[in-house]
């Protein structure tokens, strides 16, 4: 079968029968799967996928994506990711998993997604229409024959930020968060009450939120002007204060973020 028209080859990972069944039912719903191989340990799922890389991408043993639970003993999905980042040519990796607090660090071992249990069907199948979308791109572990389409805009963001927490969407108002942090191509939002993590690049929060009384103030951070409880200059190194958290300040966002202040309290003194 050629690339163009082939189904995905997949690896669900789970050390729990129960979700593992889950697993294997969601993606034999979907159409965009073809070969599913279940694994029941992280170990076995490296036994499988280093037999596939002696027999190639395209060998009948291939995967594209590793569908892969994070909390399993022994070797866990975490540590299994950073194993086969050190592969010539690795599968994609989604991980699914409990637990919110390994988001960070699995984004930066590149996954492509990040699913939280209970599994919902409409966030399953987004996370399989990314993988389909980036093998047929050629960022995958076998070649592109299509050409690359272009990215689905982001939508305008309204006064509210939809979060996933638990398999469970809330929503969280623009006004209350203090400052975002970039995680690739997602977002740390942080307010008073915790942080959550969206899949919007800090590019398009600025753009958007520009408006809202939003500034970079790093390559990696934005903040909420109205937020800011000190700005401090030691040593030549500039710093914010909102709240408990001190916050670099990089040397080109500096006179921006000065000017933007002063006009900001300018204002609120009229």
């Amino acid at each position: 079968m050629s690339v163009t028209g082939a189904a995905l080859r997949v690896l669900a990972v789970d050390d729990e029968e129960p979700a593992l069944a889950e697993l294997l039912y969601l993606l034999g719903e979907d159409p965009r799967v073809g070969r599913v191989v279940p694994a029941p340990s992280a170990t076995e799922a490296l036994r499988r996928l280093s037999r596939s890389v002696e027999e190639g991408p395209d060998g009948p043993e291939g995967f594209d994506v590793v569908f892969l639970d994070i909390d399993m003993p022994g070797l866990n999905g975490l540590e299994l990711a950073r194993l086969l980042g050190g592969f010539a040519a690795p599968p994609l990796i989604v991980f699914v998993t409990a637990h919110e607090d390994f988001a960070v660090r699995a984004f930066d071992l590149k996954a492509v997604d990040y699913l939280l249990k209970p599994l919902r069907k409409e966030r399953f199948a987004e996370a399989v229409r990314r993988v389909a979308e980036l093998i047929r791109a050629g960022q995958g572990p076998r070649p592109a024959v299509l050409p690359v389409t272009s990215p689905e805009p982001v939508p305008a963001l309204g006064d509210q930020v939809p979060v996933e927490l638990g398999g469970v969407t809330r929503f969280v108002p623009v006004a209350d968060i203090s400052h975002v942090e970039a995680h690739g191509d997602y977002a740390r939002l942080h307010t008073r009450h915790g942080s959550h993590l969206v899949r919007i690049p800090l590019s398009t929060l600025e753009e958007q939120w520009r408006d809202r009384g939003f500034v970079r103030i790093h390559r990696s951070r934005l903040v909420a002007l109205g937020r800011i409880e000190e700005l401090r200059l030691d040593g030549g190194n500039l710093t914010v204060r909102i709240g408990d958290r001190v916050l670099a300040v990089s040397r080109r966002n500096a006179r921006e973020l000065r000017d933007l202040l002063a006009r900001h309290a300018a204002a609120r003194a009229r």
